[in-house]
């Protein structure tokens, strides 16, 4: 755990030299107030696509933003973008390859076998979650509702070592993929401080909609470790108290 949250740290940092994120940085303290928590939202997700052979997780990190607006009590909406994310599965089999009618390569020495190494589905989309969210008195919060996403690219992806260097073979089929998904997502967390502050969250994402258009049961589902940073409302609280 320790060693996700530093990674997720550095990746924060790193994040600095995008543009979105400078814009984020630019305007934060302008969007932060007493009803309207603005940040950075980051972090890692396992994700895979159901009714395939293949049952393993693909891991990816993620970066957007967010918006978290203060309705009655302790009551608020959470929404925001996750400008650079990533869904799909781990692993094809060759069941998998073939139903999806993706090539599968063979070995150069020996053609009769199939090639050393690993296919994955790729899917780079934009993440949009709209939820209620409840943050008890301990600063404990649970969240539920929609999630969508849209696809802007796709490809399977094949990784092979070939004497010592790494080789890596993308065929794109992003027409073969619904490009809007849409499910229900879950989660629960906590925020260390009582005003604009650091949040640790977690979620789960089941999506309704086939990922591709002609297999049926083929559905997104995503674990998602989440770490939120309000940006500005730092410097904001200082300048009210130095006023």
């Amino acid at each position: 755990m320790r060693k996700y949250l530093l990674i997720i740290a550095l990746l924060f940092v790193s994040a600095e030299s995008q543009s979105q994120v400078l814009i984020s940085l630019l305007l934060g303290d302008k969007l932060n107030s007493d009803g309207l928590e603005f940040g950075l939202e980051g972090g890692f997700n396992w994700t895979k696509i159901s009714g395939m052979e293949t049952n393993t997780y693909a891991r990816k990190w993620n970066l957007g933003f967010y918006f978290d607006i203060r309705m009655k009590d302790q009551w608020s909406f959470y929404t925001g973008v996750l400008v650079k994310s990533n869904l799909g599965v781990d692993k094809l089999t060759d069941n998998d390859l073939e139903l999806l009618g993706a090539t599968i390569y063979k070995d150069f020495n020996d053609f009769s076998q199939r090639a050393k190494g690993d296919y994955s589905q790729k899917i780079n989309s934009f993440i949009v979650p709209v939820l209620v969210k409840y943050k008890f008195k301990n600063n404990i919060y649970v969240e539920a509702g929609p999630q969508f996403a849209w696809m802007y690219n796709a490809w399977i992806e094949f990784e092979s070592d070939i004497d010592g260097r790494d080789a890596i073979i993308k065929e794109y089929n992003k027409d073969n993929i619904n490009k809007v998904d849409a499910g229900i997502l879950g989660g629960l967390g906590y925020k260390f401080r009582k005003g604009p502050g650091w949040t640790l969250g977690a979620k789960y994402y089941y999506g309704f909609v086939n990922v591709y258009k002609d297999r049926d049961g083929t559905n997104n589902s995503a674990i998602f470790l989440k770490l939120n940073i309000p940006i500005g409302a730092g410097k904001k609280n200082e300048k009210e108290q130095k006023g």
